[in-house]
């Protein structure tokens, strides 16, 4: 157990010092551009399906509880509203890095982590070209630019089936319910959840590249490599969300005031 706590340490530490590598490679503009289009579609365009359809459900599950106990409060008018801070605010981000996370950051650590067990990587060193130019960057630079529009897309279709639900199951009209969205969300909402979802994107990548980088031991090291990528990139969004939302929202509240 200490072995394997002492392993991660140290993996983790090497994520820290790759993070910082990227981004002093990017601030230098050393962008390998084919690569960077190739895992821009793979992160965004090929995840969007599975993002939509998480959040269209997660949207009308929220919907279904928050309104059966709002209706009862003579509150109905504003469930559209708590629907749109909790989905921008928190469940928006977080649950599109997770999905990215389960689908994108195994496959990083997965590929990568296979080049570097048949010694693809050393061929690269070999052919004086730098794997994180090459291989990570590429990723980093992807994550971060498609999960901010993921999170967008993913938050409009969580209030359309919200939407839906709420019109069609709770008789709440839906101009009711668009103008509460409307009293509700600012402009800071959404920035803050582009915010995240920046930095969500981040950690994927850069823990998904550097479990594969630091894979060892054949085909048994990239399997493991892979799932304690995506187990570390949740624990990552989970902790560092927290912090986030602390920065981002202390004080008291001020979206029921306006609405009221």
């Amino acid at each position: 157990m200490s072995k394997s706590l002492e392993l991660w340490g140290k993996r983790m530490w090497a994520a820290m010092l790759l993070g910082g590598q990227v981004t002093v490679h990017l601030l230098q503009g050393k962008v390998h551009r084919r690569n960077t289009l190739e895992q821009m579609v793979m992160v965004g365009p090929e995840s969007l399906l599975i993002a939509l359809l998480t959040a269209s459900f997660v949207g009308m599950v929220f919907t279904i509880q928050v309104a059966r106990e709002f209706i009862v409060l003579g509150a109905g008018n504003v469930v559209g509203g708590v629907l749109a801070l909790s989905l921008a605010r928190e469940l928006g981000p977080v649950l599109t890095a997770v999905i990215v996370a389960g689908r994108v950051g195994s496959a990083f650590a997965a590929e990568i982590g296979t080049m570097k067990v048949t010694e693809q990587i050393d061929a690269l060193y070999m052919l004086k070209t730098d794997p994180v130019d090459y291989l990570v960057g590429p990723r980093v630079i992807a994550s971060c630019l498609m999960l901010p529009i993921l999170t967008v897309l993913s938050l409009v279709a969580a209030l359309a089936g919200g939407l839906a639900i709420a019109t069609s199951m709770y008789d709440i009209p839906q101009k009711v319910f668009l103008e509460s969205v409307q009293n509700f969300l600012t402009i800071w909402d959404l920035c803050s959840a582009a915010i995240k979802a920046f930095v969500f994107g981040a950690l994927i990548a850069v823990i998904g590249t550097s479990w594969g980088l630091t894979t060892s031991g054949g085909a048994k090291g990239v399997g493991q490599s892979t799932t304690t990528a995506v187990v570390t990139a949740l624990m990552a969004i989970f902790i560092i969300n927290f912090f986030l939302s602390w920065l981002m929202f202390q004080g008291t509240g001020s979206a029921i005031t306006r609405a009221v």
